[in-house]
């Protein structure tokens, strides 16, 4: 038997994660697109409870950002692409696997850690989930991103129906 929304939820608890509201888009497209047995979750920025980017959590990571606060950074935005899959899927629960997140890193040029920050959103995701938390990665350093965030993390899904 899989686990339930409310494990996966509880785990986040007992980690000090709680699931924040999903953030609207901040332009044209959808936050979720269910096909098939998968579903995409659109990137999603460190966005925190309030709504709001912390001023930690903007800027270029290894100019004002360090990579502590990066690696937390992605640890939200993972956070946040489980708020949308909640959001779509009505429950955690029917979440089979993560099977690819995809990292965004607004890093200064000769910033080579990239995987390192990456890891705040996989290590976030591999103990929501436990085994079926294991998954694909594609890590890319960036110039920018929107509204100065330093991370962005995108994520697919296999779901049950």
């Amino acid at each position: 038997m899989g686990q339930t929304g409310s494990d996966i939820e509880q785990r986040l608890r007992d980690l000090g994660h709680v699931l924040p509201q999903p953030t609207a888009p901040l332009a044209n497209y959808v936050p979720t697109v269910a096909s098939g047995a998968l579903l995409f979750v659109s990137g999603q920025l460190p966005f925190g409870a309030d709504g709001k980017l912390a001023s930690a959590y903007v800027g270029r990571v290894g100019g004002g950002v360090s990579e502590v606060d990066a690696a937390g950074a992605a640890a939200l935005s993972a956070l946040n692409c489980l708020a949308q899959a909640k959001t779509a899927l009505g429950d955690l629960g029917r979440i089979q696997r993560c099977i690819r997140l995809g990292g965004f890193i607004n890093a200064v040029e000769s910033f080579t850690g990239l995987a390192g920050v990456m890891n705040g959103a996989s290590d976030l995701i591999g103990e929501a989930l436990g085994a079926a938390g294991a998954h694909a990665r594609s890590t890319i350093g960036v110039a920018q991103l929107p509204l100065g965030a330093c991370v962005e993390v995108e994520a697919i899904f296999e779901i049950a129906s």
